[in-house]
């Protein structure tokens, strides 16, 4: 296969299908390939969370192993999606998963700012145009308690959306002369950071769930032109869900109010908006899902044997939709037949025969690159050669996907595991994928295509 990290190494970045490979985490060698081409290196992010018990030997190790000019790193990690099968596409499985992620990671859409879970009741924000000298700000507050999810506002500065236990944190960047509007009965001593770098951050608003419900997941509609009823003002909306309502809920940010979208759902565990908004996704723990269209909110089941969807991603256009699944290394990708809002659509594999070599019984985590020329999965299970990897792969849709695998990326620490990822969609020079890794570093790799490098040894 090409492309192989050996243990003890780390990826760099991709140059036209090669992934360039360090020995040591260092700023060397970033500087040496990309960085002397962007005229910025992405250095990595170490964060500190409390091990539990199960993972403290683990975690003993990656420390003894992830020596650098930065420091150390730690992290805990522990599985949470089980193992089992190998086949997809046909109806009524009944599998269930028994964990949620606690970690997730996200790209301002037009700056170079990165928000990541570093703890269960904190999330880390990096600003690497604003970084020199300075440490990360660490965002804390008495709401925010259990964090399972965040994401960036889009189309509207430094707005960023926290899923926990009650409700929702909206926090926002203050700056002198424009400071953030706090939304009444959110106390300022609620809000504020444990630890400030540059710009001083707000809790503006709490969106409270009924009975302390635990939300586990959200999404921003991508701008806002999506009213639920003739009543409602064009906007940003965001989607919610939690893990023990039957309904998802679309929040009026501006208004602080909530929508339920009752269907009798059952726990859901992922919602994705389209690029163009027309559709919205959900899946459960049981192994069904749904695609919705945001006219009238009518949707369609739809449902697997290859365990439960682990992850979804959009392609650019939003005609088309890529799915995961626990117990499968076969990809899925639903594609509409008409345009919106027509939900007739076909589910079609996508075989990924590199990664049934790997040992592994199915695909944890996915990310699709916004030009829709990179894919990055992780997969569960695998021998020692391949456990803990992140497969690349080039992605061509013409108009249907075919794959062609690029090779695997390798992070920090013996045996380090990706526990979330995600790419940058609007960075201009290329993709950059962004991994938050068990030996607790969350680490950028860039890619180049042909024709954008012609000087890079």
């Amino acid at each position: 296969m090409p492309g192989f990290p050996h243990p003890g190494s780390l990826t760099i970045c991709e140059i036209n299908r090669e992934l360039i490979i360090a020995e040591k985490l260092s700023d060397e060698q970033a500087k040496e390939t990309y960085g002397k081409v962007l005229g910025l290196v992405f250095n990595p992010i170490p964060f500190e969370v409390d091990p539990s018990p199960s993972d403290s030997e683990i975690i003993r190790e990656q420390q003894e192993s992830s020596e650098d000019s930065w420091g150390r790193g730690f992290a805990a990690f522990k599985a949470g999606i089980s193992e089992s099968l190998n086949r997809v596409f046909s109806p009524n499985s009944s599998n269930v998963l028994t964990g949620v992620d606690i970690y997730g990671v996200s790209w301002h859409p037009h700056k170079h700012s990165l928000a990541f879970t570093s703890g269960h009741n904190q999330v880390t924000i990096h600003d690497y145009e604003d970084s020199e000298g300075k440490d990360p700000c660490i965002l804390t507050s008495e709401f925010q308690r259990d964090v399972k999810a965040l994401e960036w506002r889009p189309n509207s500065g430094k707005t960023l959306a926290v899923a926990c236990r009650g409700g929702i944190c909206i926090w926002s960047a203050s700056y002198p002369g424009n400071a953030a509007m706090v939304r009444p009965g959110i106390a300022s001593s609620a809000g504020g950071v444990s630890r400030v770098s540059g710009v001083p951050w707000t809790l503006v608003d709490f969106l409270r769930m009924p009975n302390d419900e635990q939300l586990i997941v959200l999404c921003w509609s991508p701008d806002g032109r999506y009213p639920l009823t003739s009543s409602l003002t064009s906007q940003t909306y965001l989607a919610s869900a939690s893990s023990g309502s039957s309904s998802f809920t679309i929040w009026d940010v501006a208004q602080g109010l909530g929508t339920p979208i009752r269907r009798g759902l059952g726990a859901i565990s992922m919602l994705k908006w389209s690029p163009t908004g027309d559709y919205f996704f959900t899946a459960k723990f049981d192994g069904t899902f749904y695609i919705w269209e945001t006219n009238t909110w009518t949707s369609e089941p739809w449902s697997s044997t290859g365990g439960n969807v682990t992850g979804a991603a959009w392609d650019p256009d939003g005609r088309m939709i890529l799915l995961a699944f626990s117990e499968s290394t076969t990809l899925g990708s639903v594609h509409f037949a008409s345009r919106p809002p027509s939900l007739d659509a076909h589910l079609l594999p996508v075989e990924l025969p590199e990664i049934a070599l790997t040992g592994s019984h199915g695909i944890e985590k996915i990310a699709w690159d916004a030009s829709g020329e990179r894919l990055a999965l992780s997969f569960q299970g695998g021998d020692d050669m391949y456990n803990g990897l992140i497969a690349i792969y080039d992605i061509r849709r013409a108009p249907l996907i075919s794959t062609s695998l690029v090779g695997f990326i390798r992070g920090p620490g013996e045996k380090s595991r990706p526990l979330a990822f995600a790419f940058h969609n609007k960075f201009k020079q290329g993709p950059l994928l962004t991994v938050c890794w068990s030996s607790g570093w969350c680490y950028v790799v860039k890619f180049f295509f042909v024709g954008e490098v012609c000087n890079i040894a």
